[in-house]
């Protein structure tokens, strides 16, 4: 699981000018976030010293806030900023001295236009790099999103990202399990698209075997804001042997996920979590490609539906990728 001696001290302030900090700034979903870590380590691996702060959506940055990669973290959905997309809006005086109080300013932020990179430079910003939010084929998507820092003379060694959930958040895992019998299967049947969601049926199926076999002593159902009409699909499944979590902090379901034996799930966030965390993942992907979109952690086994098709994937295929021989 996640080192908790990852963390770092946490001390955000927003006004605060002190020379050698950096900005990055991300938004986008869980998946997307978590794909950028291994550039953020590139950045605390190299400049150790330096207080690294990361704009973003503060439920999905605060992965990264005082665990390893980010001293603090500001909300991105805060009024005053579109000011900053526009070449003629007043700028935000007290955001003008946010950003100009930092020495590198890495943006993720899709620009096509330049707005919001012309309008940091107006508001005093010295150093800006603009990273492309776009993936494209052919290449991880980690190392596409740390191949900008090359302008740094930073170079991605190892596209495995890492998430590192605080003492905070481990005792929280430990309150929500407390009476779940290890090992334990956690399981999310939800993703960000219905193009890639296997169908509910083989879920329920393949659920059902998963108890009969009696390896995994308890199911965790897994579940974020939207995935409410899958989890209730699903949720009376198994009474005596699941529990359903839904909508937890992701730092601490990041905690929760690594101490499960095992996860299964599609190409999610939630699945680069569970990898994040070092947990051994079973991923069922269809019309996306696991060279680009999977997690590049060592735990991690693939199996991609015929064809792209996800009705085409049987339960047993899934069935039999279980690592059972693993599980303790």
């Amino acid at each position: 699981m996640g080192d908790s001696s990852k963390q770092i001290e946490n001390q955000p302030s927003k006004t605060e000018n002190s020379p050698g900090r950096i900005l990055v700034i991300r938004g986008g979903a869980i998946g997307d976030f978590i794909l950028t870590l291994p550039a953020i380590r590139l950045l605390r691996e190299n400049f150790p010293a330096t207080g690294i702060e990361i704009l973003g959506y503060r439920q999905i940055i605060t992965l990264a806030e005082g665990r390893y990669y980010a001293k603090a973290i500001r909300c991105i959905e805060y009024g005053p900023l579109a000011g900053f997309f526009h070449p003629r809006a007043p700028l935000d005086p007290e955001l003008c001295s946010y950003f100009s109080g930092f020495q590198q300013v890495i943006s993720y932020l899709y620009d096509p236009d330049e707005l919001f990179s012309g309008c940091l430079r107006r508001a005093g910003v010295k150093n800006f790099l603009a990273a492309s939010p776009k993936i494209g084929p052919g290449l991880h998507a980690a190392r596409q999103l740390a191949a900008p820092l090359e302008q740094l003379a930073l170079w991605l060694d190892d596209p495995a990202a890492q998430v590192y959930p605080s003492a905070a958040d481990q005792a929280a895992a430990d309150r929500l399990l407390a009476d779940r019998t290890s090992p334990l299967l956690a399981i999310h049947p939800g993703s960000g698209g219905a193009q890639k969601n296997w169908p509910l049926d083989h879920w329920r199926q393949l659920m059902l075997s998963v108890a009969k076999d009696g390896i995994f002593h308890h199911l965790l159902l897994i579940g974020g804001e939207c995935d409410g009409d899958r989890l209730n699909a699903l949720r009376d499944l198994l009474p005596d042997r699941m529990t359903v979590l839904e909508n937890l902090p992701l730092p601490v379901l990041a905690a929760v996920l690594g101490r499960c034996a095992l996860f299964i799930g599609h190409d999610s966030g939630i699945s680069h979590l569970a990898a994040a965390v070092g947990t051994r993942t079973l991923l069922i992907f269809g019309p996306t490609d696991p060279s680009v979109w999977a997690p590049a952690n060592a735990e991690t086994t693939i199996l991609q539906a015929p064809g792209g098709d996800l009705s085409e994937l049987e339960v047993e295929s899934v069935l039999d990728k279980i690592p059972y021989a693993h599980v303790s």
